[in-house]
């Protein structure tokens, strides 16, 4: 959660005051000529679907929203399918959450307000119907960082699904840039004003990401008790709820393996590049969360950034040391902490249209080449819940350096 969290955090006073209207930015004009973005085709065999659906937990009260007795979700979800190219493609985000995120931009040195974001596609197609042959199949979750739509993992996500398993994304509201719902209605995010609150008082700090993390696996545990219900008639039969993982990357790679720890129903679960401590900065000792303190029992992996690693993550070391189920851990040579978003994918495409130095991609995404990244993180990821959720071999990928991944540098 280092870099991009702690950009967002301490530049909260400006970013305050820029963030949208929530009820005014569904409405915002699409400018011409701004850069538009294509995202990495999938590389599994199958063809992805997706639907959202919106979710209401009325035994909670919103924990941001004190005067709204429920808590209100968006989930998307992604699946194998079958004929899907008489589907459209689902925009990476719609309208609302686009201008949420171009005004609040985590994105070093990135002019926001000269990309189109709602204009970007993705792979998965609309309501296509489910490939029914290989199903039911395993049931993957996903949490964004900090601050972020779930929309920003779409390249893991869509790859995923394209390899056989239903992937579950949470927008965690309030926490997101922006949630757009049903009917065009958008609600933005209330951390920055939470922090500017807090500030300069650290112990208010702490309990601001306490706050934030709990609610993170509130949703997740909420969201797992909701999907065999909400399940629209054309996707029930599809989920295997007996075979569940996570992942997710900063504070989603934190509230992943947190959730496990607390819902035995995950299985296993990959954290990318997440501290998992209330703290700001990853090397920061103490404040650990009780998945750091005590362990887990269950599979567990571990990806970070150049840099990352068990002698420079107070967090990562505990849950190592405390841990008693196989866990593996790893870093790639050159990576930044947003190599684990879709920055990795189009950060370089809009420093190459808007003539943006290198030492902006370099910044935002690492040295390392976004090919080889982005085949790492699917090859690992894959691998993993392919082993723990399916039984399947690996190959020998976890066992140390793998010649088809150089960039790969495991723990010791």
């Amino acid at each position: 959660m280092q870099t991009r969290r702690a950009a967002m955090l301490s530049a909260v006073a400006a970013v305050t005051l820029s963030v949208i209207s929530a009820r005014t930015a569904s409405a915002a004009p699409r400018e011409a000529g701004r850069v538009r973005l294509t995202l990495p085709a999938p590389s599994g065999p199958y063809p992805v679907g997706t639907i959202s659906l919106r979710l209401v937990d009325a035994s909670r009260p919103d924990p941001w929203m004190t005067s709204q007795p429920y808590r209100e979700l968006m989930i998307g979800i992604r699946y194998p399918a079958r004929a899907a190219g008489a589907y459209p493609t689902a925009p990476q985000m719609l309208p609302g959450e686009a201008a949420g995120f171009a005004a609040l931009n985590n994105f070093s040195d990135v002019p926001s307000d000269e990309v189109d974001w709602s204009a970007t596609r993705t792979h998965a197609h609309e309501g296509a119907p489910v490939a029914r042959n290989a199903g039911p199949y395993p049931v993957v979750c996903y949490s964004p960082g900090a601050g972020d739509p779930r929309s920003l993992g779409t390249t893991l996500c869509d790859d995923l699904a394209s390899r056989g398993y239903v992937v579950v994304t949470l927008d965690h509201t309030y926490d997101a840039t922006a949630v757009q719902f049903p009917g065009g209605r958008v609600e933005s995010t209330v951390l920055p004003a939470e922090f500017a609150k807090a500030y300069p008082d650290l112990d208010r700090i702490t309990a601001l990401l306490r706050k934030a993390l709990a609610v993170r696996v509130a949703d997740t545990r909420f969201v797992l008790d909701a999907l065999p219900g909400a399940l629209p008639r054309e996707l029930r039969g599809t989920l295997d709820l007996d075979r569940v993982g996570m992942f997710g990357q900063s504070a989603g790679g934190f509230t992943a393996l947190q959730a496990m720890y607390d819902d035995p129903r995950i299985a296993a679960a990959a954290g990318l590049d997440g501290v998992l401590a209330y703290v700001q900065e990853d090397s920061t000792p103490g404040n650990l969360s009780t998945v750091a303190a005590n362990g887990l029992d269950r599979p567990f992996l571990l990806i970070g950034k150049e840099g990352n690693d068990l002698g420079t993550v107070p967090s990562w070391d505990s849950l190592w040391r405390h841990s008693h189920g196989w866990h593996r851990g790893l870093t790639l040579r050159g990576a930044q902490h947003a190599t684990y978003t879709d920055a990795e994918a189009v950060i370089p495409h809009i420093a190459h249209r808007l003539g943006l130095p290198r030492r902006t991609v370099v910044e935002n995404i690492g040295t390392i080449a976004p090919r080889r990244a982005i085949s790492a993180q699917r090859a690992y990821l894959a691998a993993f819940f392919d082993r723990w959720l399916r039984g399947r071999d690996d190959h020998g990928l976890f066992d140390g350096p793998s010649d088809r991944y150089p960039e790969a540098r495991f723990f010791s």
